[in-house]
C-alpha cells in the first residue's frame, strides 16, 4: 500500500519576504561559526560545506563526499547526510530572515547512495513561518545541480535570541552568525 506523505508544513505559514540584508543571489557564504562541523573551515574531519545564494530564495550548498565520510565501505554515512541538510537548511533559515534559528525537527529521506568521491548538491527553500517556527525544505542531487536526486529532507527550525548560545553553550555571542548578529 502506497503511504500519504503527510500535508508539508503542517500548519498554516506566511511567506516572508527575505530580509532586505540578505546576500544577492551568487554571493558566497562562509561559515557561520569557524569550528561547525557543518560548514566550518577549522574542523579538519568536518563537512566544510559551501554555499551561496542561489535564485529566488534559495541556498545553494555543495558537499564533497571523502572517505571520512565513509559509514559502509564506499558510501556517505546516512548521519553525516542527514548533517549537511541540517546545515544546509540552517543556512537557508539563518541568511533569509537574517535571525538565529535552531533546529526543532529534520526528516531526511535516502533515495539513493552516495557514493565517496561524489559531490552532493543542495538546494534549500524556505516553505514559511508561523509565529518562531521556520519550515523548510531541500532536495540534494548527486555531482551536478541537475544530476539524480539522491536524498530529501524537511525541517523546522525555531527562531532564538542569540542568549540560547551563551545560556545552553560556551561561545561569546560575536562568534555565532557574526554576519547576522545585531
Amino acid at each position: 500500500m502506497s503511504r500519504v506523505p503527510p500535508k508539508w508544513p503542517p500548519v498554516e505559514v506566511e511567506q516572508p519576504a527575505p530580509h532586505p540584508d540578505t546576500p544577492a543571489a551568487g554571493s558566497k557564504l562562509g561559515p557561520h561559526y569557524h569550528q561547525c562541523f557543518g560548514c566550518g573551515d577549522e574542523v579538519e574531519s568536518g563537512l566544510r560545506l559551501q554555499t551561496e545564494m542561489g535564485q529566488d530564495a534559495t541556498i545553494v550548498a555543495q558537499f564533497q563526499v571523502t572517505e571520512s565520510h565513509q559509514g559502509a565501505p564506499g558510501l556517505a554515512h546516512g548521519g553525516l547526510l542527514a548533517c549537511a541538510f541540517d546545515e544546509a537548511l540552517g543556512n537557508t533559515v539563518g541568511q533569509l530572515l537574517r535571525r538565529p534559528a535552531v533546529t526543532g525537527r529534520l526528516e531526511t529521506d535516502f533515495l539513493r547512495p552516495v557514493p565517496v568521491g561524489s559531490t552532493l548538491h543542495i538546494v534549500g527553500r524556505m516553505d514559511g513561518i508561523a509565529g518562531r517556527k521556520v519550515y523548510a525544505h531541500a532536495d540534494g542531487r548527486l555531482n551536478a545541480p541537475d544530476g539524480p536526486l539522491a536524498l530529501r529532507a524537511r525541517a523546522l527550525f525555531v527562531i532564538v535570541d542569540f542568549s540560547h548560545f551563551t545560556t545552553h553553550g560556551t561561545a561569546d555571542p560575536r562568534d555565532v552568525h557574526p554576519d547576522i548578529n545585531p
